[in-house]
């Protein structure tokens, strides 16, 4: 389980690191593409062992539908977190993400009847915004980061929001393997048939760049996604949930490495918070599971 665990998160860590040095040679809506089609295909595989230990006719038209929809939300954030990568730096974009399961709280309380907020939960809001705050620090950016690019990463960590609390409504149904890897390729699917009319390449760059694409998709998208189910199963959600902890650790550093990036006090002080704040919604999910 612990090796499961380290490793999806030292995956996961490891992406901004790669999406940043892909990004600037190929297409934000390409590689986002690729990444979902190619680790989609990864996890089919177990998907489909999934799906043959269900009862027959469980996937009812209604189910393909919420996958399709999944798929259609999660490329679309995936999209705009690329963007929010290529303006910004990678660590900054990787810790701004690692938010999204306030955004999940937020939109449970909205969209479901048994997740509503309370204290811990708005504590762990306040705690979460405040590290926003300072990693983005808008009095005085930081040399990489733009206004914009991190706008996106906050927008795409509110569709990444969306996507759980959409998902967490039907993976009891369908199985976690099989909406992964059905959402990823039909979402893949959808983005691939705007390419072109958006002007976008499909695999132009590709033989170019083969190695970090397939480390994007495989690896980080396929791999990550993998090893972090497979610890699910091996324990339980609450328990894999420290690869998010891990995360706006591990990827700092890669940027710091890789990129020769400069981690700021103000990001010390934003990631702290931050992991704060998930550590609150954490002992909250324990505690109500117990």
């Amino acid at each position: 389980m612990y090796l499961f665990i380290a490793g999806s998160a030292v995956i996961f860590g490891s992406m901004e690191a790669a999406l940043k040095f892909a990004g600037g040679n190929i297409d934000p809506f390409q590689i986002t593409f690729l990444r979902f089609f190619i680790g989609g295909l990864v996890i089919l595989p177990f998907g489909i062992s999934e799906y043959r230990g269900k009862p027959k006719g469980f996937m009812t038209g209604r189910l393909w539908l919420s996958m399709l929809r999944l798929g259609v939300v999660n490329v679309s954030c995936m999209v705009f977190f690329q963007l929010g990568v290529m303006g910004s730096n990678a660590a900054t974009a990787a810790v701004i993400f690692c938010i999204n399961p306030v955004f999940t709280m937020l939109l449970a309380h909205v969209m479901t009847e048994d997740e509503k907020m309370n204290r811990q939960k708005t504590i762990a809001l306040a705690t979460g915004a405040m590290g926003l705050v300072f990693m983005m620090r808008p009095w005085d950016l930081q040399a990489g980061n733009t206004l914009i690019g991190m706008m996106f990463s906050l927008l795409a960590a509110a569709m990444f929001g969306l996507y759980g609390v959409l998902g967490g409504k039907t993976v009891g149904q369908v199985g976690a393997f099989t909406q992964t890897s059905v959402s990823f390729i039909s979402g893949a699917i959808v983005l691939l048939c705007l390419l072109p009319p958006l002007g976008r390449p499909i695999i132009a760059g590709v033989a170019d760049n083969l190695g970090i694409i397939l480390y994007i998709s495989a690896v980080v998208t396929g791999g990550g996604y993998l090893l972090y189910f497979l610890a699910v199963k091996q324990s339980n959600v609450t328990t894999a949930t420290i690869i998010f902890f891990l995360k706006p650790v591990i990827a700092p550093i890669f940027a710091v490495i890789l990129l020769k990036e400069a981690v700021t006090y103000n990001m010390y002080i934003g990631i702290a918070l931050i992991l704060v704040a998930s550590y609150i919604l954490n002992f909250h999910k324990r505690r109500t599971a117990n």
